[in-house]
Formats: structure tokens, C-alpha cells, sequence
């Protein structure tokens, strides 16, 4: 665990330093140490960075604020999500790991901030994994995501995440250009082995994509 950087975290570098890195984020309550396990069964040997998030909502850490239940504090969400970017740049350059094949994987809040890093940060994620997302907020500008792959993994049976916020966030992504993959299941908020295995099978099917794609432009 560090604290520098501006955001206690973890990095463990993977098998091939010019591979992929993970950027897991938490949901509401968790820590930098909480996913690792799920980052190592998804993409094992690729690096991982994981940090904390740094508001605290009666002592459970989050990556912003938010005013209700699925009501975001926007200001606090677009600043936050600048000081995750600026973050994610400053480790890039303090590891030595490749900014251009950085992969996001988060969960609810986690997933929330990843979606909304997409959105004002086109480009610095090359692909990301969200489950159990909601709509971070409407863009007033629609940003270029042409191809990048999206993962979407949605419960239809979650109290917190109305399935057509869900939907809507597919929407956004999708009318920006990004290659968005929805998946919905019979299931709640909380993570599921089936979750975990279709993400990590998309994965699977992406990541040399990524590398390949890296390769040609070089």
C-alpha cells in the first residue's frame, strides 16, 4: 500500500511490463485491497493498480459524493473524476507501466466513476469493465469513443439501478462510438460468479486486440 500519488493505493506489476494494466475501483465501502483478487482472476498476469477512494460517506470510502441514493453530487463527480485521470497519468509515469493499455474494472460506485472517466476522458481507458453501472451524467457534448470495448454487466433485479439507467448508459456510450457489450441477468446489485466469468471471457477476447492494435500504430 502507498499514499503518494494523491491516492492510497496498490500496484503490482504484471508478467510483461509492456501488457495491460487493470485500474480497479472499488464500490462504496470498499478499499485499494478489495478487488485485487477479482483483477488477478480476470486478466492474470496483467498488472493492476487499484486506489482508494477519497471521500468518505459516514466512513465508508467512495470515489464522490453523492446527495441520495443514485443522486450524484455532479461537481464533486466531474472533479473527482479529474483527480482519478491525473492519477492514473502520475502512476503510469512513477511504474513504468503503458498509459495506452490501461483497462478499467470497477463495481457500482467504482463503476460509476470509471464510466464517468470514459466519458470526460476519452481515450486515456482503452477498454472497461463495469458492473452494475449507472448513468454518471447526461454529456453535453457527445466525446469520440469510436471502438473502444465497453463490458456492462446489469442485474434485473437491482434495487439500486433502475435496468432503464442501465440502458441508458449503454445508449450514451454506444451513440458515442463505443463498442458497448450489455449483459443482463437475473440477479441484484451484488457480483455474481457469472459476472466474473463472462467478463473475464470478454477479456480474454480483447485484450490482444488491444496489443495488436498498439503494435500497428508504432
Amino acid at each position: 500500500m502507498r499514499s503518494d500519488l494523491g491516492f492510497v493505493h496498490r500496484y503490482l506489476p504484471g508478467e510483461d511490463k509492456s501488457g495491460p494494466t487493470i485500474l480497479l475501483l472499488h464500490g462504496t465501502g470498499g478499499n485499494e485491497e478489495d478487488l485485487i483478487p477479482l483483477g488477478a482472476t480476470l486478466a492474470p498476469g496483467a498488472a493492476v493498480l487499484s486506489p482508494r477512494g477519497k471521500v468518505s460517506e459516514h466512513g465508508a470510502p467512495r470515489f464522490f459524493r453523492r446527495l441520495a441514493e443514485g443522486v450524484f453530487d455532479h461537481e464533486d463527480l466531474l472533479f473527482r473524476t479529474h483527480e482519478l485521470a491525473e492519477f492514473a497519468e502520475a502512476a503510469s509515469e512513477e511504474y513504468g507501466f503503458d498509459l495506452s493499455k490501461l483497462v478499467a474494472v470497477g463495481y457500482s460506485n467504482g463503476a460509476n466513476v470509471a464510466a464517468s472517466t470514459i466519458l470526460l476522458h476519452p481515450g486515456l481507458l482503452r477498454a472497461a469493465v463495469l458492473f452494475r453501472a449507472m448513468v454518471p451524467f447526461e454529456p453535453d457534448v457527445t466525446p469520440d469513443l469510436s471502438g473502444m470495448p465497453v463490458f456492462i454487466a446489469a442485474g434485473r433485479y437491482d434495487r439500486m439501478i433502475p435496468p432503464d439507467n442501465t440502458q441508458r448508459l449503454a445508449d450514451i456510450l454506444g451513440e458515442a462510438g463505443a463498442d458497448v457489450d450489455l449483459r443482463w441477468s437475473d440477479t441484484g446489485h451484488p457480483l455474481t460468479y457469472e459476472d466474473v466469468s463472462e467478463a473475464k471471457k470478454w477479456l480474454a477476447s480483447i485484450l490482444p486486440k488491444l496489443s495488436e492494435a498498439q503494435d500497428d500504430r508504432q
